[in-house]
């Protein structure tokens, strides 16, 4: 994926399996990068797992960010996990782990053009503690494990995977079934990205089966967003 951002034009940061110090700044030196105006892409691909409702990722006009780390989902908040987080079922997650919303309101205070989230990772729902909560597992709404949409900047989220599903994994291949086909057209020229990705869901569900259905979630404000445009 980085390859290919940067023939794009894109200046790519790429960042992989992170201590929370150092995904902390990571993310800081990233958001600075951002200039007014500049396209902003996160990607982001890892293990994700709902605990209860929500995920993430990122990169920009030409500059981006991507993250290799673990991801889940508590009580509608995505969350980013760093390598050295202690036992995910009894940790603080807002005092070990990255808040996803946090980071894409960060992103809009920079005052990019548009922002795009591409997320490569399960969205399984599951419950942390069963004592901070009284919900089950099945009774959030999915819909509420979508991001805010973003009032400075037009967004566009994309998740691998339905609310409640798993991504599944290229068998003997290098990545998974969205990321392997986002490829196949990351690069197409003068393609809106939600043409795109359109095409990309169409693909990931013919070659799984119908078993994995790529999710969308739209607060684009603009049209003809394209991540590789040439002169005509």
């Amino acid at each position: 994926m980085s390859s290919a951002l940067k023939d794009i034009g894109f200046a790519v940061t790429m960042a992989v399996h992170l201590k929370r110090v150092e995904m902390k700044r990571a993310l800081l030196e990233f958001e600075d990068s951002i200039q007014p105006g500049d396209m902003v892409l996160f990607y982001f691909a890892g293990h994700g797992t709902q605990w209860e409702v929500r995920i993430h990722l990122f990169n920009v006009k030409f500059a981006c960010l991507i993250m290799r780390v673990l991801c889940m989902v508590f009580k509608d908040q995505n969350y980013l996990l760093p390598k050295d987080i202690p036992d995910v079922h009894n940790v603080n997650l807002n005092r070990n782990a990255i808040n996803a919303q946090d980071v894409l309101n960060d992103l809009g205070d920079r005052d990019p053009f548009v922002i795009i989230f591409l997320l490569d990772c399960c969205r399984k729902y599951y419950l942390r503690n069963p004592k901070l909560d009284e919900r089950g597992p099945n009774s959030s709404d999915p819909g509420s494990a979508d991001f805010k949409p973003m009032h400075k900047a037009g967004s566009l989220i994309a998740f691998a995977c339905a609310p409640g599903t798993i991504a599944i994994e290229g068998t003997g291949q290098r990545n998974g079934l969205f990321t392997k086909h986002l490829l196949q057209h990351v690069k197409t020229p003068n393609e809106d990205i939600q043409l795109i990705l359109r095409d990309v869901r169409r693909e990931v569900v013919i070659e799984s089966k119908s078993k994995q259905i790529p999710f969308l979630s739209d607060g684009l404000l603009e049209r003809n967003i394209y991540l590789c445009g040439q002169p005509l």
